[in-house]
């Protein structure tokens, strides 16, 4: 019952910005709107906090992240993958 019910939560691909204390990571997930009025594709950008449990994502990584319930004032998503490590 309970996996049927963590599918239904939303998942985003993202990019690593920042560290911020323990066990939080900056999370900027990029993605294309049309304008209004003149229908040119303009890229935007949101961006999100969370929960890294292991303290292994470092900046540039792109990460899979899930919603979840609210774990801190700003924190509403946790990282589930890693899917790419940066160099270096």
């Amino acid at each position: 019952m309970e996996q049927e019910q963590r599918k239904l939560r939303k998942t985003l691909v993202g990019e690593v910005r920042g560290r911020l204390g323990d066990k939080t990571v900056k999370v900027v997930f990029f993605y294309k709107k049309p304008h209004p009025l003149f229908r040119k594709e303009i890229k935007r950008k949101t961006v999100l906090y969370a929960h890294d449990q292991e303290n292994k994502c470092q900046v540039g990584d792109r990460v899979e992240i899930m919603s979840t319930r609210p774990l801190s004032h700003l924190k509403r998503w946790r990282v589930v993958r890693l899917l790419e490590k940066v160099q270096g």
